[in-house]
């Protein structure tokens, strides 16, 4: 008999409901995050039966020990989304209260009656992938932040230094760490300026830089109140900007090297566009690719496909809302570097799409939605993307 158990996943104590085909509860306690405790919710779901089905809504992060131990038992876990959880459990009796066992109950019968997307094993490389990949966002993000404060405090007391500089390039951030004021650039001179630029190595075009500083700094005689103690701070942001970039270039070297060693990492880059950060970001949000049995169902997961809209005598489609964000930056990402790259087969693609009266963005979305079929395909056929193959 199948039994599906649901387990409401927390930091410090879980929560498993099992129930039986009908419906029926078989087993309902709380179960600590420690060997002990989930050994024994183990042999307790051993003595309910063979077939066990176990839902989790939550996914790697503090279920990582659980999901470990539970794949090692030989058990089969699904996942059932947070979100779904929460929409299933407001149409059950109770409404919106909230407890752990109800969550638990809900994950139980959602198992019971939903096709949901199994969890399946990681190896040691996808987990290195993710936790790069999760990191290397985390510092993207922290330095987008960086970099607009930055521009926000340069803006208040030298305008014309902050529209000559590119602070997304190295060069602009060596000037920074100790030139900011206009007097300050004046007093160092050309010569100076070229010696404090070459301290930092493969610097290039730094010539151009300090002829663009220097003309701002001539530009502009008047002092801004505050002036010095803002630099002062501006200075210390291009320290921290120009460390973020080390950072970030060691995970992309890093990611480089468990890429080669990973089984779909060469057939992943052999679609034009898929780079290496982009083939990391994919793999790590995908993992195996036997979760989904279908292309529709991956572009399903990404929010790629579209939704049906019927209601009464309307009836019709729109864009997908929901989705793994991440999953589906990568593929609109991947397509607009395919087109911008000048990629035969995509950019006469998105050429046509355009033709048909879609504007820019529905043009990429569209591409973004062939290409899903296009990675799903070469996984599982374990074959490189052929242009000349796809092009006959």
């Amino acid at each position: 008999m199948r039994i599906c158990v649901g387990i409401d996943v927390a930091k410090v104590t879980h929560w498993a409901v099992a129930v039986d085909a009908e419906g029926r509860v078989v087993l309902d306690r709380a179960v600590g995050n420690d060997p002990d405790a989930i050994e024994t919710l183990v042999s307790a779901l051993r003595d309910l039966g063979d077939e066990v089905v176990i839902g989790l809504d939550v996914v790697g992060s503090f279920a990582r020990f659980l999901e470990a131990v539970l794949l090692a038992e030989g058990f089969a876990l699904v996942h059932t989304p947070g979100i779904a959880v929460n929409r299933a459990g407001q149409g059950f009796s109770g409404g919106e209260r909230k407890s752990d066992p109800r969550d638990a109950r809900t994950i139980a019968d959602l198992v019971r009656t939903r096709e949901l997307r199994p969890i399946l094993p990681d190896d040691d490389t996808l987990v290195a992938l993710r936790l790069k990949v999760g990191r290397r966002r985390d510092l993207i993000q922290d330095q987008t932040r960086r970099i607009s404060r930055m521009r926000g405090l340069l803006c208040g007391i030298h305008p014309g230094l902050e529209r000559a500089l590119d602070l997304t390039c190295k060069g602009p951030l060596a000037l920074l760490t100790r030139y900011v004021t206009p007097a300050e650039i004046r007093r160092a001179g050309k010569s100076r300026l070229l010696a404090h630029l070459k301290k930092t190595p493969h610097l290039h075009s730094t010539g151009v830089l300090v002829d663009r500083a220097l003309e701002a700094a001539r530009a502009q005689k008047v002092v801004v109140p505050g002036e010095a103690p803002t630099a002062e701070l501006i200075r210390d942001l291009a320290g921290e900007a120009l460390e973020a970039r080390q950072k970030i270039d060691r995970i992309d070297r890093d990611l480089e090297a468990l890429l080669a060693g990973h089984p779909d990492g060469a057939l992943i880059r052999s679609l034009p566009g898929m780079g290496a950060v982009l083939t990391a970001e994919f793999i790590a949000c995908v993992g195996d690719i036997r979760r989904f049995g279908s292309a529709d169902a991956l572009a399903s997961a990404a929010g790629l496909a579209p939704v049906q809209r019927q209601s009464g005598k309307r009836a019709g489609w729109r864009r997908a809302y929901g989705g793994d964000k991440d999953l589906k930056r990568v593929f609109y990402q991947s397509a607009f570097c395919a087109v911008t790259t000048a990629d035969p087969l995509s950019k006469a693609f998105y050429d046509r799409k355009r033709r048909e009266g879609k504007h820019h963005t529905q043009a990429l979305i569209a591409l973004a939605r062939r290409r899903v079929t296009v990675i799903w395909t070469m996984l599982q056929r374990r074959e490189a993307f052929d242009p000349d193959r796809k092009a006959a």
